[in-house]
């Protein structure tokens, strides 16, 4: 059992992210680099490229891979990540929702835009708990960024990464995000440096955003998304990222998310 310090859970909870250094061990990491190293030779139909061709690196994402890639499977049902997950929220239940892989690739120098997770998805609630690991040591320029306290100000108008298109929510409908990296002095911005075994929490409405990688270095990160005891199913008119074809079939509008797509992964003894 990993115990977070009153502090870190105080910080998660007003801030919207948290650190938690050395949470995983020598051997998770390794099982973990495993399962990332088999999904970028075989990625699902879901990966995407989120770099353009003039990049001089790249940068891939894929989603839901837990069904499939062993690693991944073992790594979230046998690691603490969902009991510090469950630590962060509260509550009596965590329900994995999904799996996020994230590399760039040396040189690349897309960033990652700043942002909002929750907008993205097809659930309403409030107690959610992303988890972002390295398996490669990230510093300062390429690590995760975040906006302190901006989980407790609403929903902000989700686009596309590479168009800044609202592909999912109409123009006008959500307010659109600040000018963080223009008026950087008008925010208190949360960024750790991090090593193989440390890893950062968020909440999923937490703006963040991520530069690129320099050199010869390499950031292979999966991001786990957990949800937590008011989690509800909000089935949405266009495509979520990530997609839960057929879900809607299945789960009626409002329902906590009781499917094999998202297993209990944590529960209170």
């Amino acid at each position: 059992m990993i115990y977070l310090s009153p502090e870190q859970i105080a910080q998660y909870r007003a801030d919207g992210a948290t650190v938690v250094r050395g949470a995983f061990s020598h051997a998770q990491m390794k099982l973990l680099e495993q399962g990332i190293t088999r999904n970028m030779a075989e990625p699902s139909p879901l990966a995407i490229i989120a770099s353009k061709p003039e990049d001089p690196g790249y940068f891939i994402e894929d989603f839901c891979n837990w069904q499939r890639i062993d690693e991944y499977r073992r790594f979230i049902f046998e690691s603490p990540a969902a009991e510090i997950a469950a630590q962060l929220m509260g509550g009596d239940e965590v329900r994995l929702y999904h799996d996020h892989l994230l590399v760039k690739e040396p040189k690349t120098t897309a960033k990652t835009p700043w942002h909002q997770d929750q907008p993205y998805y097809n659930i309403d609630g409030t107690m959610n708990c992303s988890m972002w690991l390295p398996v490669d040591p990230v510093n300062a320029a390429s690590t995760l960024k975040f906006v302190a306290g901006s989980h407790l100000g609403g929903w902000l108008m989700p686009r596309t990464f590479m168009n800044n298109e609202a592909k999912w929510f109409p123009e006008g409908s959500l307010k659109e995000l600040p000018d963080i990296d223009d008026n950087p002095d008008q925010f208190k911005i949360l960024a750790w440096a991090l090593e193989p075994g440390d890893a950062v929490f968020f909440h999923m409405l937490t703006l963040h955003g991520a530069g690129g990688v320099a050199g010869g270095n390499r950031r292979r990160v999966l991001s786990v998304r957990f949800i937590g005891d008011d989690i509800t199913h909000a089935p949405r008119k266009w495509r979520t990222s990530p997609p839960f074809p057929g879900l809607v079939a299945r789960l009626a509008a409002g329902a906590k998310l009781e499917a094999e797509e998202f297993p209990v992964v944590w529960r209170a003894p």
